[in-house]
């Protein structure tokens, strides 16, 4: 068995702004873990707002290389579970390793992941596109540039309706709404009336993380779904979000990879919640994994491939309204270059 890292610089095609903050790059890391003919590849973004470095998870991962190399012949689902009590500091590392032990799961078994878990094709939601905060003529120019069904907007300013209002002046398509828990229960209740009026589908993280009592006041009152993004990171804050939102976003680098994230799915699911995974940006590394789950999910944000201008893999790609699926084994990534 062998590890291998790439660091990479994912420039974004526009500065990326949210209510906590801009930037106009990603940083990220892709594991690889060969064993025999086969190589795996996993990814994880850096980002300072979670306090998770290239350097961190490159070193975390490494430390586990004589437990990996041991155990290299079980499934991705026991090796999560010999490598989390090691890891469950940092879960951006542990998404990185697990997505590329599913990879290399996949190929090893001779099948795209998604099949190998008894999955089709046939039913599976179309990702948004997100449209950062900006001025509103940006905001408008970013539309013009990607006509597109389905848009995630970012807001969390002081004149959030006003913005929703000028954008749909120059489209029909559906829209969500991530406020990335910038509003108030009393904020979020009102604006969601308004906000019912302009196809808007859902809003998803109106609060902050730990607002409960907002929350279950704006669940009673909303005449919109909420969705749980902040407020649910790991597998024990799924059965929190039910009664306090109708669904929960799933993100595979908080939770720790794709071993939790599809329990999470499978936990929501029993729950009657409503199940979507985003992304943190990933080029079409991480993109690829998400995939492997949309025959499961009702909503998905896997748009990091769209927003960046140099991808650095083939895999699982996102066009004409579609997922495009490569005819390859395991989660289908090739790196162009290593």
């Amino acid at each position: 068995m062998q590890l291998k890292f790439y660091p990479y610089k994912l420039e974004l095609k526009n500065t990326f702004t949210i209510s906590h903050g801009s930037r106009d790059y990603q940083p990220t890391l892709i594991v690889a873990v060969t064993e025999g003919n086969y190589t795996g590849y996993g990814e994880a973004t850096a980002t300072s707002y979670y306090g998770v470095s290239i350097e961190k998870m490159q070193q975390d991962i490494q430390s586990l290389e004589p437990l990996l190399a041991e155990n290299i012949d079980k499934s991705p689902e026991e090796i999560w579970e010999l490598t989390w009590p090691k890891l469950k500091q940092n879960p951006f590392a542990q998404c990185a390793l697990d997505i590329a032990l599913h990879d290399l799961h996949g190929k090893r078994n001779e099948m795209p992941l998604y099949q190998l878990w008894g999955l089709n094709l046939e039913n599976i939601p179309l990702t948004n596109y997100t449209i950062g905060i900006d001025s509103v003529e940006k905001m408008v120019q970013k539309i013009k540039e990607f006509p597109w069904p389905l848009y995630k907007i970012k807001l969390g300013t002081a004149n959030d309706v006003v913005i929703v209002k000028e954008l749909r002046k120059y489209t029909d398509a559906v829209f969500r709404v991530d406020a990335n828990a910038a509003w108030t229960a009393d904020q979020a209740i009102k604006n969601a009336k308004a906000l019912k009026e302009l196809n808007v589908e859902f809003l998803e993280q109106p609060l902050k993380a730990d607002d409960w009592e907002g929350m279950e006041n704006l669940y009673k009152e909303s005449v919109l779904p909420l969705i749980a993004d902040e407020s649910c990171i790991e597998e024990s804050d799924v059965e929190k979000c039910a009664g306090y939102f109708h669904g929960i976003n799933i993100k595979l680098t908080k939770c720790g990879g794709l071993t939790p994230g599809k329990r999470m799915i499978l936990q929501g699911k029993s729950l009657g919640l409503k199940v979507m995974v985003g992304c943190m940006t990933e080029s079409t590394v991480g993109i690829s994994a998400i995939a492997q789950l949309l025959p499961l999910l009702d909503y998905v944000d896997m748009d990091g491939g769209l927003l960046i201008k140099n991808d650095i893999a083939d895999g699982v790609k996102v066009y004409d309204e579609k997922a495009h699926f490569p005819e390859r084994n395991g989660t289908g990534v090739e790196l162009y270059e290593k």
